[in-house]
Order: C-alpha cells, then sequence, then structure tokens
C-alpha cells in the first residue's frame, strides 16, 4: 500500500514551535469566548455569572482541530506564497474558524465594530450564536467560507469545485469523521478521479478523526490503522497519518505532514505542466487523528469530557446557577495564558501577529472565496442564431433539450475555462450532447482501447459525469461560488436526492444577497430537471415525480425560480436570461423528446419576457360582440401538457364553434403568485384580466396539481379555478395512456370544460360520451398493440 508517514524531522525550530502554539492557544481561548462569555473578554477580573451568556450555543469539540489546521496552513502560504483557501466540513466548529480569521485581521476590516481590541474582542463574542448575530456554523457571514456546514456531507464536493480550472488554488478541506459517514461526503473522495493537474488545482483532504460524533463514536475512528489506510489508498490517495494528543509533538507532525503534500502537489503540477505528463497521480491527504474538545476540560462532574463524546457541543453549562461549573471555565480559559497572548489594550502580540499571511493572501481574504470578486460575464452567443423554424404554430418537431445542447456547445466554445456542465451520465441522454462537439468528459481513471469508440473521454474533457448528483451539484456549487458558470441537470424524478442540498444552497445565497453586502454577485446555480415524468411511461411508476419543483417554490422569493418552456425556442431564450442572471437558483424544466414546436423566436421572447400570455392563434374569444368574455380559459404549464390542452382546444373548436375560448400559456410558474409575495407574481388585477374574475379555468400542469392552487391561493373565486396535473396513477404505459390515467389527456380536458361552462349544457352530452368512447378506444389500442394510435402521435394544431 501506498502509505506515507510525516518524515521524522522536526521542521519548526523552537522559537516557531513556541509562536505557533502560543497563536493557537489564542485561537482556543477566543473559541471557548464565543461560546461563554458576553462580558469581561480578557478575564480583567474574576469571572462572574452576568459575563457568561444565558444561553449556551456552539459547538466545542471539533473547534480546536480546525484552528490547529487552519494556522498551520498559513506557515505554508507564507512560506511558498501559496493561493489557498480553507473549508471546514464540521461547519458547526465554526469558533475554530472564527478564531483564526479575527485574529488575522480580516473580520475587523469587513466589521469595524469587531475591532482588534478588548471592546471589539467584547463584541465578537457576544455575537456569536446570539440572537440578531450569527449563528454557529461557518455561515456566509464567515470571510473566506464558500462552505457552511449546516448539514454534513458537501465539504469535499465544494472544494474539488472550487478547484477546477484554477490552476494556481490549493483547498485545504477538513472533513469529520462524522461527516465521512454520510453518502455524499463518501462519493466526493472519487473526485480525484476528474482533477487534471495540468488545468486544474488541487485540494488536500484533512480527515479529522476526533473519535466521536454528537453521541456515538465514529465509524472510521473505530477500525484499524490497517483498515482506514487501505481505504484511502483504495480511494486513490496517499494517506499521511498524524496522530497524537501532546501539541509540541503534534505541532512537529503537522508541519512536516503539511509540507510534504504541498511539495508533492507542486510537484504533480509542474510534471503535468512543464514536462506534460498528465496522468492521475496518487494526490496526497492527510487523516489527523486528534482528541475531541482537545486542550479543554478533562473531566467535569466526574465523567470523562476531552477525548469523549461529551465535549462534542458546550462541554458544562448551568454557569448561572453552579458556582463550580464557573470556576472550572475560568480555570479552562486561563490556561491558555491570555496574559501572554494579548496586551493590555486586547490586541494580539506583535510577535504572534507575524504569523499570519497579508493582504488577499490570508485564508478569510482570498478573493476566490468571495467569487463575485473574480466572476466574469459569460461571452454568450446570441441565441436566436440557434432558432428552430416554425412556419405555423404546432406543425414541426424537434427535441427540446437538444436546441439548449447546441446553445451549450457554443457557449463552452466561447468560455474554456470558466463553465462546466454536469450530470449523471446523461448529457446524451438528455440530448445535450451537441457540447461534445467542442469539449468530452472529463476522466483521469485509466483508458480503455474501445473508449475511443463513443467514449467521449478525455482527460481535458470539461463536461462532469459521475452517478452522484450530490457530487455533481457540490462541484458546481463550488464551481459557482468561486467565480464561475455552469449547468447542472438530471432525471426530473431523482432531483430529489439533492432536495436538501438545494435547500442548504438557497439559505446560502438569501443569505448572502440580504444580509452580507460585502459578499460580491456569483452565478446563479441553473438546474435542467429533463426525463420528464410524461415520458416515463416505458420506466415505470419509480421514474414519475414531479414533485422536485414543490420543494423550490418553498424557498425565498428573492433567490429562486422555475421555467417550464413550452417548445425549445422558449427554452433558448429562457436559457440565455439564467446564464446571464446572478444570485439565483433557476430550474428549468424541458422534456428531451421529439414535441411540437410553437412560437418563432420573436414570439418565444416575448412570451418568456412576460411569463405567461394569451396564444391568440389557439384562443377564439378576440371577435365577436364580446371578444373579452370568453366562456372559459385553457391554461397551461408545461411542454407535455401544453400538447394536450392544444389539442383539446382543437376538439372544443370543432365541436363547439360558438364556444369562446381563451388559451394561456405559463413559462414562469412565479407568474401565478400575487405580485406582493413574489417579485414574478401578477397584480391581482392583471390576474383577473388575463384569466378573468369570474370564467372557469382548466390549468393542465406538468406536476402535482395542488401546487398551482398553492401558488394562486389568494387569486379570486378558488373555486373556478380546476387543475388537472400528476396524481401518482402510472406504470409501463403508452405516452397517452399515462395522460390519461392521470386526466391530463384531451378527452378528460374537454370533458372538464363540458361539467363547468354552464351554456354548453345536456346539449353536450353528445360530445362527452364521444370523449368517453374515445378514451377507452385509447387505453384498448394501447393495451393490445403496445404504442399509441398514429392519429395521437402524429397530431399537429389543426388551426
Amino acid at each position: 500500500m501506498v502509505v506515507a508517514s510525516p518524515p521524522q524531522t522536526k521542521p519548526l525550530t523552537d522559537e516557531e514551535l513556541r509562536k505557533m502554539h502560543a497563536y493557537w492557544r489564542a485561537c482556543n481561548y477566543l473559541a471557548v469566548g464565543m461560546i461563554y462569555l458576553r462580558s469581561n473578554p480578557l478575564l480583567k477580573e474574576a469571572l462572574k455569572p452576568e459575563h457568561v451568556k444565558h444561553r449556551l450555543l456552539g459547538h466545542w469539540g471539533a473547534s480546536p482541530a480546525l484552528s490547529f489546521t487552519y494556522i498551520h496552513c498559513n506557515r505554508l502560504i507564507k512560506k511558498y506564497d501559496l493561493d489557498m483557501i480553507f473549508v471546514a466540513g464540521p461547519g458547526h466548529g465554526a469558533p475554530g474558524v472564527l478564531g483564526p480569521v479575527y485574529l488575522e485581521g480580516t473580520y475587523s476590516e469587513i466589521y469595524p465594530d469587531k475591532s482588534l481590541d478588548e471592546d471589539g474582542m467584547r463584541r465578537f463574542f457576544n455575537q456569536f450564536s446570539f440572537p440578531g448575530h450569527i449563528g454557529s456554523h461557518v455561515t456566509p457571514e464567515t470571510p473566506g467560507s464558500i462552505h457552511e456546514g449546516g448539514e454534513l456531507g458537501y465539504s469535499l464536493s465544494h472544494a474539488y469545485g472550487a478547484v477546477l480550472d484554477n490552476p494556481d488554488l490549493i483547498v485545504t478541506c477538513v472533513a469529520g469523521d462524522g461527516e465521512a459517514e454520510t453518502g455524499p461526503l463518501a462519493t466526493s473522495w472519487h473526485s480525484n478521479k476528474f482533477i487534471n493537474p495540468a488545468r486544474d488545482g488541487a485540494v488536500l483532504p484533512i480527515l479529522n478523526l476526533n473519535g466521536y460524533k454528537i453521541a456515538n463514536p465514529s465509524i472510521l475512528s473505530r477500525i484499524s490503522h490497517e483498515e482506514l489506510a487501505a481505504l484511502f489508498v483504495g480511494y486513490g490517495y496517499t494517506p499521511y497519518f498524524v496522530e497524537g494528543s501532546d501539541p509540541a509533538e503534534m505541532h512537529q507532525k503537522m508541519a512536516a505532514a503539511m509540507e510534504e503534500c504541498v511539495l508533492k502537489i507542486k510537484e504533480i503540477q509542474r510534471d503535468a505542466r512543464v514536462n506534460g505528463n498528465v496522468y492521475r497521480p496518487r494526490w496526497p491527504m492527510i487523516v489527523l487523528r486528534s482528541p475531541k474538545g482537545w486542550t479543554g476540560p478533562k473531566d467535569v462532574d466526574g465523567h470523562k469530557v476531552e477525548g469523549f463524546w461529551r465535549s462534542h457541543q458546550v462541554p458544562m453549562g448551568g454557569m448561572h446557577s453552579n458556582a463550580e461549573h464557573l470556576r472550572l471555565l475560568e480555570e479552562w480559559m486561563r490556561s491558555y495564558g491570555p496574559d501572554e497572548l494579548f496586551d493590555e489594550n486586547g490586541t494580539l502580540v506583535s510577535e504572534l501577529r507575524e504569523l499570519a499571511p497579508a493582504g488577499p493572501r490570508r485564508m478569510s481574504a482570498n478573493l476566490h472565496a468571495n467569487g463575485g470578486m473574480l466572476r466574469k460575464a459569460l461571452k454568450m452567443p446570441d441565441f436566436r442564431d440557434y432558432a428552430i423554424d416554425v412556419p405555423r404554430p404546432g406543425s414541426v418537431e424537434f427535441e427540446n433539450t437538444k436546441a439548449l445542447g447546441i446553445l451549450m456547445r457554443e457557449i463552452m466554445r466561447h468560455n474554456p475555462n470558466n463553465f462546466r456542465l454536469m450530470g449523471p451520465d446523461e448529457t446524451a441522454s438528455n440530448r445535450l450532447n451537441p457540447v461534445y462537439e467542442v469539449s468530452k468528459k472529463a476522466w483521469m481513471a485509466d483508458f480503455l482501447p474501445e473508449d475511443l469508440d463513443g467514449g467521449e473521454l478525455s482527460q481535458d474533457g470539461r463536461v462532469m459525469e459521475m452517478l452522484s448528483e450530490h457530487t455533481l451539484q457540490g462541484w458546481l456549487e463550488g464551481y459557482l461560488l468561486t467565480g464561475r458558470h455552469g449547468l447542472f441537470h438530471s432525471y426530473e424524478a431523482f432531483a430529489h436526492v439533492v432536495s436538501s442540498m438545494f435547500n442548504q444552497h438557497a439559505k446560502w445565497l438569501d443569505i448572502c444577497k440580504n444580509h452580507v453586502p460585502w459578499r460580491r454577485s456569483v452565478s446563479s446555480l441553473n438546474i435542467l430537471l429533463s426525463s420528464l415524468v410524461w415520458r416515463q411511461d416505458h420506466n415505470g411508476f419509480s421514474h414519475q415525480d414531479p414533485g422536485y419543483v414543490d420543494l423550490v417554490t418553498n424557498k425565498s422569493p428573492d433567490v429562486v425560480r422555475v421555467y417550464f418552456p413550452p417548445d425549445a425556442n422558449c427554452l433558448l431564450s429562457v436559457a440565455d436570461h439564467c446564464f446571464r442572471s446572478v444570485d439565483y437558483i433557476n430550474v428549468i424544466v424541458s422534456d428531451k423528446q421529439n414535441h411540437l414546436q410553437y412560437l418563432n423566436m420573436e414570439q418565444a421572447i416575448i412570451h418568456c419576457t412576460k411569463g405567461l400570455g394569451i396564444w391568440d392563434w389557439a384562443s377564439n374569444d378576440d371577435c365577436g360582440t364580446e371578444p373579452d368574455a370568453p366562456d372559459v380559459v385553457m391554461a397551461c404549464c408545461g411542454d407535455i401538457v401544453t400538447k394536450e390542452s392544444l389539442a383539446a382546444t382543437a376538439i372544443l373548436r370543432e365541436e363547439f364553434p360558438h364556444l369562446k375560448v381563451r388559451f394561456v400559456n405559463v413559462v414562469d410558474l412565479f407568474t401565478l403568485i400575487s405580485s406582493g409575495e413574489h417579485p414574478h407574481g401578477l397584480s391581482n388585477r392583471d390576474f383577473d384580466s388575463l384569466f378573468t374574475p369570474d370564467k372557469p379555468i382548466i390549468f393542465n400542469f406538468h406536476g402535482y396539481p395542488w401546487l398551482i392552487h398553492k401558488l394562486v391561493y389568494r387569486r379570486s373565486n378558488q373555486d373556478r379555478i380546476h387543475v388537472r396535473g400528476y396524481k401518482e396513477q402510472g406504470n409501463i404505459n403508452t405516452p397517452l395512456e399515462l395522460a390519461i390515467n392521470n386526466e391530463i389527456d384531451r378527452f378528460n380536458l374537454v370533458i372538464d370544460v363540458i361539467d363547468r361552462v354552464p351554456k354548453l349544457g345536456s346539449a353536450a352530452a353528445h360530445v362527452k360520451e364521444k370523449m368517453k368512447n374515445k378514451i377507452i378506444e385509447c387505453l384498448t389500442y394501447a393495451h393490445t398493440e403496445g404504442k399509441d394510435q398514429d392519429e395521437i402521435v402524429n397530431w399537429q394544431w389543426p388551426y
């Protein structure tokens, strides 16, 4: 096995060791102060209950190892002039990151009231996990952070995403051993198979084995050294083990291991960039085995604390009623020697201040961690150049997402270093394969001869495919947060795999946008959902779930957008808008199969700009003596359901020539919400003008029908809004059979109109019977022939 131990040397001189250990003591002192104190920050008087916060929140256990690693990064940044940022996987260990960020001055520069003196330290302590201030994670308010860690598992994928196309950047990523038990973290170790040392930067993963989660041992800390080493060798790394508890020994071991790793990274990159030897190396990583709650109280009330799960959060509480605990807290804090670390004013002594890097070389001030400062707008081709010719509405077919693939091909051609496409092995399946004409799939693992026959693999590829939605989206988030652009695509039903990850990114953007003005705007997270529910008739029930957008609508209206382009030209218009946008999560729902095309490009641009609108060519209410009074509004949102609504409208016009039908198509889902609740929402006046204030609305929706009711709950006369959508009725069906089972088909829509337009009355009974007979006929044909009737498959808009 390729396992490395730190060199048996002592790279730190006695003086360097003394200073580094003192700096670490200062970090630990600050970490404890953040959790416990609201005043008396320098302990200039004996600690009293009123100096301590009433609610003790925060996580001590992981904090010492985080600050320990951070200051060793600082040493190497200064020695080798490294461009480095820090990702803290144990996000609850924020005190271990905030301490060194404060000491190197960045925090005070951004938040001047948290100055580097006694009063600033008091404010710094008081703000932590305190109402109206910052949380206990490495939140967006933390300078230098691109990863909060509120939900565990995403640190390593964020780190790897940050170094793609960032050749000079090193990301030190500390993953906790509890975090290492999550699925997302487990798959992200494989990111090393996608890093090209010639064009990408490098990640230095550090697994912190402190032994425990919140109340249990961690798995990786309770297996043998040989088994653990084999695991990471199997992942393709060269693991270095740094183990122990004695600070002096551990500083020397960590300094040696980290320097060895950095030099190894530089050697790998130099060999690729200077000598042209581009291969998948065994990148170095470190296993740091240190006690949980390191340097904290060893025992409290007779129970083990340091090196045990009891140190995970707050090692002891009850300071306002337990004098012994208050005494232990003061003894603990004074053990770090604050009088030796800070001067009379509360400023870190000068000989220690010199240990931190300066300016943007500080990890807390690195521009990559505020990616909007480096972001450059894409060089966008004119999407109009790729328009689908539509001689008349509903007369030609095209694969909608293929048009997007053509547009992205040109985007990638014009932006070879700051745009990536990411999806789980479905680029060709989702018809985005035109991108292969300019960039293949990234691949640094082994190649076989047969890969040359359509494998589309390349060491220099910028199309990222892996069967882990978590890793893919994590890569893209890291890529975006460091100033670049991209798109993540997935099967609609399986986007739920990353629903929680979507939540975390939405919350990050919301905080940045509304509460952290110093963070610059970053490119939007663009998500394409394809292989849609209505075309999963061949894959069956397990592949049929359109509910991802329900989750999206729960997030802040400041950061989420949902688009349902009905055809290829609308998809091109929507995509152009999304790729130019910042600070949003744009979800685009578009199918990959052949679909009828309805709007030419200029019509599509107008339609998508409005977000919804009347299709005059499909309506017949703008004529006669009452052009403003349709009998029924046929509304739709989604590509497949649009065809069925149009087919129903054609039947209605044929069977009931006197019936006035207004046809409304919705592209931007949030236009349905009241304008007071979403910036894209229609005013009540505009909604009633478009949909009428009192006529029946037959709304055919791509997803679950109750989502539309949720969005329009403030609109007038709710009982007139009748929504059809997916109702969990499906299996191995033909497309029309699946539509009939869920009553979004043309025939059921006609029946809905007959049932809801009073003027049709019993005179429409014959048509209603015809529709029922047609449903039976179509189902019988599907079960006999295994396909839909040609008149259904080949239907076109007849007017």
